[in-house]
């Protein structure tokens, strides 16, 4: 589950650069919300939930 966070994580920065992004990420076996802080081009991962699987 980590390793899919990260992975996802690491989507997102590419991502956040070029479009606007909602917070939720579905991951397949839950999802996870962030905030992205471009002043300090940080994504950050506020919640993970694991629905199991």
């Amino acid at each position: 589950m980590i390793a899919e966070v990260e992975e996802k994580a690491d989507e997102l920065v590419r991502a956040a650069e070029a479009l606007y992004l909602d917070g939720l990420q579905f991951i397949p076996d839950g999802y996870f919300h962030y905030s992205i802080i471009r002043r300090q081009e940080r994504i950050y991962v506020l919640r993970i939930t694991y629905l199991g699987g």
